[in-house]
């Protein structure tokens, strides 16, 4: 992605500034999502780079494929760890010709890549495959265990994507692309229903804001994007009658196919996020929102005037807006006297503005025109 490709870039120019004898890149790789003119840049400071760069691919169980390849290509000398794999490709070929069943377009291990010429060595550690490269002095030392080891003499710097480097990287990952705009949509959603913007709206908005970064990233359908908006605004409708209907059943699919649709040009997600994610979203707005929403407006009376004479408790002060409970539900309020109300203390409602409530202190307070009316 752009975060990987401008730090290869940088880490170039600084090999080249410090007089490097060589810059190596560890790999793995399933292809490019930049755009191909952006790719071409990066390869043409490879081949052109005063210092040789090498690439290994690795560690155990990585792989090289698709355009990716074309990094390899573009190196002094390439490495594979074994249980690795490389994509056979016309431009890794070269002159040399294939040989018994492989074919273009294969996936190959070590020792297969090696004998069709596409990587060098087999090197089973980066350790290794740098102490083998042209320039690199090294010397053979006795460790605690009493065996002889080659180490290198030549200084050996590591290099690693920085703090926020790393983080956008992830975020550019296809599943947690995917997860995270799911969540941020589902946060909001639920923080729509909540009558106020607390700490699911934010964490919403930050998830939402970061899924969208990669999902910009990626070689993503636009549509497949609205059918999982279409999905989420299918699930709200239904959420607020409390009671699953067609709208969630409109939303369920529109959600599946826009999650199974999502990316194009090779790039794919396993089964394990797709389930986390279409689960994950029906479960949350079939059990537990409509849940969620009877619990926080589980007074059935909201705007009536069965509501006034009501008592509960002020859960902060009220100086003059706050929060109180009336029979176990939290609501907005605002007190109708100068005087403020202390948390903890018992209230009464006056009036309803909307889903404010107007309460005043039970104690000292009028009383209530139904209590006049029993006493006569």
């Amino acid at each position: 992605d752009r975060v990987l490709v401008d730090f290869v870039e940088t880490q170039i120019a600084e090999a080249d500034a410090d007089g490097a004898i060589a810059v190596v890149l560890q790999l793995n790789s399933p292809g490019v999502v930049v755009s191909e003119d952006r790719f071409e840049d990066l390869l043409d400071a490879v081949e052109a780079s005063a210092v040789p760069v090498d690439v290994w691919v690795g560690p155990s169980g990585s792989q090289a494929t698709g355009d990716a390849t074309a990094l390899l290509a573009a190196a002094r000398t390439v490495g594979l760890s074994p249980n690795s794999r490389v994509e056979i490709t016309r431009e890794l070929l070269g002159d040399a010709t294939l040989d018994g069943d492989a074919a273009v377009g294969d996936k190959v291990g070590a020792e297969e890549a090696v004998e069709l010429g596409l990587v060098d060595n087999d090197a089973p550690t980066i350790g290794e495959f740098t102490l083998g490269l042209d320039g690199v002095e090294s010397e053979v030392v006795e460790n605690e265990d009493g065996d002889s080891e080659r180490r290198p003499v030549t200084q050996v710097r590591f290099g690693q994507l920085p703090l926020a480097g790393q983080l956008m990287h992830t975020v550019a990952s296809p599943p947690v692309a995917y997860l995270l705009f799911a969540i941020g949509l589902a946060l909001i959603v639920f923080e729509l229903f909540t009558a106020g913007v607390g700490i699911a709206g934010m964490v919403g908005a930050g998830s939402l804001v970061l899924g969208a970064y990669g999902l910009a990233e990626l070689p993503t359908n636009p549509l497949a994007v609205a059918l999982i908006v279409l999905g989420l605004f299918g699930y709200a409708v239904d959420v607020q009658t409390g009671v699953p209907r067609v709208w969630t059943g409109i939303g369920t699919v529109a959600f599946a196919i826009g999650s199974l649709t999502l990316y194009g040009d090779g790039v794919s997600m396993s089964w394990v996020p797709l389930l986390a994610g279409i689960g994950g979203m029906l479960l949350a707005m079939v059990g537990g929102m409509p849940a969620m929403v009877r619990t926080r407006f589980s007074t059935p009376t909201i705007g009536r005037e069965w509501m006034i004479g009501e008592t509960g408790a002020a859960v902060g002060a009220i100086d003059p807006d706050g929060i109180v409970t009336v029979r176990d539900a939290p609501w907005r309020a605002h007190t109708n006297r100068a005087t403020p109300i202390a948390a903890g203390e018992a209230v009464r409602v006056t009036a309803i503005d909307g889903l404010v409530l107007e309460v005043e202190p039970l104690e000292g307070a009028a009383v209530d025109y139904r209590e006049r009316r029993s006493a006569d």
